[in-house]
């Protein structure tokens, strides 16, 4: 598993050039803005990669929920990408963490920006 590293703007911009994926990526809350964090997936590999993004599924006390986990969602190859609004709600308040897993993560890299600074 692989913690992904947020990219935070400033007023005079930053360079964002993307970085490598693992087969099973974690964004960790404390790289979160308060509202979140957008993530793009772009696959610049030779296949479609096909994602899940977790979904805490409990309540803070520890009850459960239905899983709203993301599942099955594909991005095409040649340079497609996809952009997803994570929410602080499907960190697991046990591991503090949303995980990402790859089907296919050759060739494919991430942009995580925090929301809400």
């Amino acid at each position: 598993m692989a913690a992904l590293v947020a990219i935070t703007p400033v007023n005079t911009g930053v360079a964002s050039t993307g970085a490598a994926v693992a087969a099973s990526d974690t964004i960790a809350q404390s790289v979160m803005g308060p509202r979140g964090a957008t993530l793009e997936i772009i696959n610049n590999g030779a296949g479609t990669d096909t994602i899940t993004i977790s979904d805490n599924g409990s309540t803070g006390a520890g009850n459960q929920l239905p899983s709203n986990a993301l599942t099955g969602i594909t991005i095409a190859n040649a340079g497609a990408s996809k952009v997803f609004d994570i929410s602080p709600e499907q960190v697991n308040p046990t591991t503090g963490l949303v995980t990402i897993t790859h089907s296919q993560p050759t060739g494919v890299t991430y942009k995580l920006y925090p929301n809400g600074l």
